[in-house]
């Protein structure tokens, strides 16, 4: 059977006084940043956002997966030494699993190629009442959810667990190249039995996809320069 693996989805707002700093300090704060998250890369999915545009509380997300906590606690110890994240807030922090479903036989207890352009990304928390409904009629009622998400082919679905790790149940993120269908997708959804089930399901991220050198030329709109 597949390894199971963690998901730490870390949420940063910079401090405008940052953006005010000389240009020289601002690429070693970058530099430094982009190190802690290339030695992580090695090893483990690492993958940059930019909320720039899309959020007024976070700049920028990084999505990191390991098979151990440990290896994602040392990756946070060392990316917080770096001189950026000494004028960054963490607005919002989601740790959670994979495992697998109860309701589909779609395996997803490993990572999948990254492939859209934008992620949308909310925690995910159920009333009491759906766990009070037999193993039966929530599989009956996951179906139709199901068959909905078929009906957008363009929009992928992670979801990973957070029961007693974090404050919510799931960390849901689709994928997709356009907003559109990702929108059109959560419309139908709110038609499902499934939603009269939902307790909370935000805040939501709109996430552009993109390199951790642009994502954070993004914070200033300087690009990194090449070292003399």
């Amino acid at each position: 059977m597949p390894t199971r693996h963690f998901f730490k989805y870390t949420f940063l707002q910079v401090d405008p006084a940052w953006r005010r700093l000389p240009d020289e300090e601002r690429d070693e704060h970058k530099r430094e940043f982009m190190a802690a998250c290339e030695d992580f890369a090695e090893d483990h999915l690492l993958r940059a956002f930019s909320l720039v545009g899309t959020r007024g509380d976070a700049d920028l997300m990084i999505l990191s997966q390991a098979e151990n906590l440990e290896r994602i606690h040392e990756f946070h110890v060392v990316l917080q030494q770096s001189g950026l994240m000494k004028w960054c807030s963490i607005p919002y922090s989601f740790l959670a699993m994979t495992k697998p479903s109860e309701y589909s036989d779609e395996s997803r207890l490993e990572v999948r190629p990254a492939h859209g352009k934008y992620l949308f990304v909310y925690p995910f928390v159920k009333t009491r009442a759906w766990y009070l409904l037999s193993r039966e009629e929530r599989w009956r009622i996951m179906q139709e959810h199901i068959r909905v998400g078929k009906e957008f082919p363009s929009v992928d679905l992670n979801t990973s667990y957070s029961f007693g790790l974090d404050d919510q149940e799931f960390v849901v993120a689709f994928e997709s190249d356009n907003p559109a269908d990702f929108l059109d997708l959560v419309q139908r959804l709110r038609t499902t039995e499934s939603s009269a089930y939902t307790l909370r399901d935000t805040p939501t991220f709109t996430c552009v996809s993109m390199s951790v050198e642009r994502a954070l030329g993004a914070l200033d709109g300087v690009a990194l320069r090449t070292s003399a």
